[in-house]
């Protein structure tokens, strides 16, 4: 459920929804390119594409299939903010990075979500593509936080429409009585990220770009060339961009030694019913935005395109699953939504995602020619892209905005790599417990 030998798509909803389920080659030859990007997830599309559009001769490597991780197995959610927590405290960008920064990384925040509504527009990616976003509270602590997050996006003139919700509300939006209000926002979304992923592959692969599935990256030697080596070939390229977020994490002291500290891979994972009918389906979510709670621990769920309840959460810091995804993930489902107690349940799956102790992403370079994105915290559908921007900015000489996000200061996770993941679990359960108290 969270990775496979035979290196094809989990067993999940969007794999077996996708709309193109052709492959792409597997790299057998030595061949020189201008970057080569290594991982075929969210971010290394969409870098492949912004530099694709501007005339560059891009080769990308993926190990498994495209969007095989995270970006084809997570909620599907489009959550605008790019910078974790600076991207609602302005102020400590300000201090944190110099004057202005606050505004620009508001800014990006707006900007990741418009390059993916742009995309699908100019390339007519049919993805489900779903307006509306729900964020909802279940204590008075989350409620005063979303208030004051309402209050914030207000003032600094948000372009999108959002509402302030009380308990009563919220049914118009959910049927359930669990939570006690929210915030609706029309600006964000959801929609089959597998097939936004996959359809970005063959955009760029269109404009000229080189896409390689199955084609695991063995070492990289680097230099002013940096080769790149799979086992039936190799790339030979002027800059590289490492894109394997939690997958690269895993296979980092290998491949890139510095980064091997800094992210951490946890798991999240999903369960998918049987399509609802209209009547169910409507009860449930009358106006079918993606959702979801304020916890650290939260639940995220929204309906796909034929009516599935798709339910997510039991994120997990241990790398160590349930002892039944499928009964754990149930249980909570019903106990936002109790009328699909007869529903079937027809998938069930899960998948790293990359961590890093601060919550912001983490943009950055190994040396002049060798570029890398990872560390989304479970938030990547939208910020991955704008990655892929600053990305593609800086390799063309424009590094102001990859600048200002590269200089934020991350810390390594502490202890050796055996030691980590149990030391980060224990602090996340204290969130966890907080959680429940307050």
């Amino acid at each position: 459920m969270l990775d496979t030998n035979d290196r094809e798509h989990t067993t999940s909803y969007y794999a077996a929804s996708q709309r193109d389920k052709l492959p792409f080659d597997t790299l057998t030859s030595d061949i020189s390119t201008d970057i080569c990007i290594i991982g075929g997830g969210l971010t290394g599309v969409a870098t492949a594409v912004e530099l694709s559009e501007q005339g560059h001769k891009v080769t990308l490597l993926e190990a498994n299939r495209i969007g095989w991780g995270a970006s084809g197995r997570n909620g599907g959610q489009i959550i605008g903010g790019y910078g974790g927590p600076l991207s609602s405290n302005p102020e400590k960008a300000d201090r944190m990075l110099g004057k202005g920064a606050g505004d620009s990384i508001n800014k990006m925040g707006l900007e990741c979500v418009d390059i993916i509504r742009k995309r699908i527009e100019k390339y007519q990616i049919q993805c489900d593509l779903k307006w509306g976003y729900l964020n909802v509270a279940l204590k008075q602590r989350e409620m005063n936080d979303l208030a004051a997050y309402h209050d914030q996006l207000k003032a600094e003139g948000y372009p999108h429409k959002i509402r302030l919700l009380d308990k009563k509300d919220v049914r118009e939006y959910l049927g359930t009585d669990r939570y006690i209000g929210g915030v609706a926002d029309d600006g964000w979304g959801h929609l089959q990220v597998l097939d936004l992923c996959k359809a970005q592959a063959r955009i760029a692969e269109q404009l000229g770009a080189s896409i390689h599935e199955q084609s695991l990256v063995t070492s990289i030697e680097y230099g002013t060339k940096v080769r790149v080596h799979t086992a039936k070939g190799t790339v030979s390229a002027k800059t590289v961009v490492l894109c394997g977020n939690a997958y690269l994490a895993k296979m980092a002291p290998k491949l890139a030694p510095k980064l091997s500290n800094f992210v951490l891979p946890a798991t999240s994972y999903m369960i998918a019913t049987e399509p609802l009918s209209e009547e169910l389906a409507h009860s449930v979510m009358p106006q079918n935005v993606a959702t979801c709670d304020q916890r650290t621990a939260l639940d995220y769920f929204r309906l796909s395109a034929d009516n599935r309840m798709l339910f997510g959460g039991v994120s997990n810091y241990r790398a160590t699953p349930p002892k039944s995804v499928t009964a754990t993930l149930r249980k909570k489902m019903l106990h936002v939504f109790p009328q699909l107690e007869t529903a079937r349940i027809d998938y069930h799956w899960g998948g790293y995602m990359g961590i890093g102790i601060n919550r912001i992403p983490q943009l950055g370079q190994l040396t002049d020619n060798v570029f890398y994105a990872q560390a989304y915290g479970g938030h990547g559908v939208a910020p991955t892209h704008m990655s892929g921007r600053l990305l593609a900015e800086a390799i063309n000489g424009d590094r102001e905005r990859f600048d200002l996000i590269a200089k934020v200061k991350h810390l390594p996770f502490p202890g050796f790599s055996f030691l980590r993941q149990s030391l980060f679990a224990s602090g996340m359960s204290f969130y966890k417990i907080r959680d429940a108290l307050t």
